[in-house]
């Protein structure tokens, strides 16, 4: 009820919302075609266009948080990786989510994104959510597995327990690290990584930089008991490795805690069986089988080129050649 008439009566909506033929009687008298072509028909004339210079590169703002030039076609990223030498960034339990990998909350200003965005120039109250930030790498980089509610079984409190947070160790120092400081850190050493974890590893949203944050930290292979789905085709499309522990196995059969370094051998074909080879920081070498999951061989096609863009960019260049 909007009110009442003069007589005490209710007025409504409908008492007042005019029909559909009055609506469409002022549309005809009121909105007439030559309104629009008199604006769109000039903006699309050649004439108008004739001397406006368009580069075919995009203007890159080097200062922007929230869209930057994506590093995925450089050198580095447009082939496979070595796969020797490996050294854990995290060993995770069971039901690490991509939220878990690249969270979408909120930019803390104390985050290392928080930190980087400051740092450009992006006043705190501007911060905004990792999600919005996804079109630059430095800033989506640093989100990777930051999330607060992480637990990695490298970093344990003087009782053995497992601490919470984004945290790790940076080997073979051993030195307990955010987890965006060891990244930092092991690209300057150029230290190829890996990820060893439980089951369910991946699960929940198919989160891309998921994927893509943990491959730009350096990470070149995932070892879990089992991989959600979508999550595993979002490796293998940004380059990275999924294998599986076999039947039975799981990272405390082996012992893991973290301080090792990994290769991985044998040829990669769909389904395979492939061979770690775990260098324990006293030198003991312990070799065990797991399973390749790149389950086709496009997807093989796709880790052999780097990843799908990569593949992508050699195809259209092969097609153009």
């Amino acid at each position: 009820m909007l009110g009442a008439d003069k007589d005490g009566n209710p007025i409504t909506l409908k008492d007042l919302w005019p029909s559909d033929k009055e609506i469409d009687e002022v549309v005809k008298a009121a909105v007439k075609p030559e309104m629009f072509t008199a604006i769109y028909e000039p903006m699309f004339a050649k004439s108008a266009l004739s001397d406006f210079k368009v580069s075919p590169f995009y203007s890159w703002n080097k200062n922007s948080t929230y869209i930057q030039k994506p590093p995925y076609w450089e050198d580095e990223y447009m082939g496979r990786p070595t796969l020797k030498g490996m050294r854990a960034l995290g060993v995770f339990p069971d039901n690490i989510t991509t939220d878990h990998l690249s969270p979408s909350n909120a930019i803390l200003p104390e985050s290392a994104s928080g930190e980087y965005c400051i740092k450009m120039g992006l006043p705190v109250e501007d911060l905004n959510s990792y999600a919005t930030h996804r079109g630059d790498h430095h800033t989506a980089s640093r989100a990777t597995l930051a999330n607060p509610k992480l637990y990695n079984e490298m970093v344990k409190d003087a009782n053995g327990k497992v601490k919470q947070g984004s945290l790790t160790k940076i080997m073979p120092e051993g030195v307990e690290s955010r987890m965006w400081e060891a990244i930092e850190t092991y690209t300057k050493r150029k230290q190829p990584l890996i990820i060893i974890a439980g089951t369910n590893y991946g699960q929940g949203s198919s989160r891309d930089w998921a994927a893509k944050g943990v491959r730009l930290a350096g990470v070149e292979v995932l070892i879990a008991e089992s991989i959600e789905r979508i999550h595993r085709t979002n490796l293998v499309g940004m380059g990275v490795l999924p294998l599986q522990f076999k039947e039975g196995e799981t990272r405390h059969t082996y012992n893991i805690d973290g301080s090792e370094t990994f290769d991985i051998v044998g040829d990669i074909t769909p389904r395979t069986d492939l061979m770690v080879v775990m260098t324990r920081a006293n030198g003991e070498k312990v070799e065990f089988s797991v399973t390749c999951r790149l389950d086709t061989s496009a997807e093989v096609a796709v880790y052999n080129a780097g990843g799908i863009l990569q593949k992508f960019a050699k195809d259209f260049v092969a097609e153009g050649a």
